[in-house]
């Protein structure tokens, strides 16, 4: 059943959703999923339901995950990011990766399943912030990239573009990593040929990039266009698939 909760940061607040699998037990997992939003940010409602991005790839997949009998958890921008630059150069910020490890904390109240970080496109610099800098209870039991923005535009007139996966310290994360891309992904931020070197750079004992084939491609060429959801750099019409190689490898097996 869905719950909203505020999360209080300093003099800001951030709402979560957590959502559980309906008539049955929820396995030993939960996932935090981290918005990819730039300009515009995506809102919860009153209800934790989310008016924005509904086209995002995480939000799309949240039913197979029920389906599977996992946790879901999603989660808003602090209430004073919610303006036309959404998150911008606050994602590599020490403060956001607290207030996602506030919510990680909040969630280990309410049982001991493991907690899983993941987030997509710009949203991975989010997780890969987070999964860097928190440890103990706060701390994510795994990572999860898919899509990840490896590539930034250096001289833009928002300086935050430039920012990708790579302006935090990979180094610091210890735990499972999987990174997932498509390679029939156009976007110009997010270049298939880049994210396993994401894993060249992290430190985890357990490590896995995966490069996605097939679907029903990309003709639009390469571009911020190609960044939507429902596209190669979606997972578009390979959903099913994707959850099934990312709860393997959650299992503790590959993708």
């Amino acid at each position: 059943m869905p719950v909203g909760r505020f999360i209080r940061s300093q003099a800001t607040m951030a709402r979560s959703r957590l959502t559980a699998p309906r008539g049955r037990r929820p396995v030993q997992k939960v996932f935090s999923f981290c918005w990819r939003a730039v300009a515009s940010i995506s809102t919860l409602d009153a209800d934790g339901c989310p008016q924005k991005l509904k086209g995002n790839s995480l939000v799309r997949k949240r039913p197979l995950f029920h389906d599977a009998g996992y946790i879901t958890v999603l989660l808003d921008a602090p209430s004073d990011r919610h303006g036309k630059a959404g998150l911008g150069g606050f994602r590599i910020a020490e403060e956001h990766a607290s207030d996602i490890g506030k919510v990680i904390a909040d969630l280990r109240t309410r049982g001991s399943m493991p907690i899983w970080l993941i987030g997509t496109s710009r949203g991975a610099i989010s997780a890969s912030n987070a999964a860097s800098r928190l440890t103990g209870e706060s701390a994510p039991d795994g990572l999860i990239l898919t899509s990840p923005v490896t590539s930034g535009r250096e001289g833009g007139y928002k300086a935050w573009v430039a920012q990708t996966v790579f302006s935090v310290d990979l180094e610091n994360i210890r735990m499972p990593v999987l990174v997932v891309a498509h390679a029939d992904d156009k976007c110009v931020r997010t270049p298939p040929d880049c994210a396993e070197k994401i894993t060249d750079e992290t430190s985890a004992d357990r490590e896995q990039t995966v490069t996605v084939t097939g679907g029903p491609g990309w003709s639009g060429g390469t571009g911020v266009k190609a960044c939507r959801g429902k596209s190669p750099h979606g997972f578009i019409d390979q959903e099913a698939d994707v959850v099934d190689g990312l709860l393997r490898f959650i299992a503790g097996g590959d993708y």
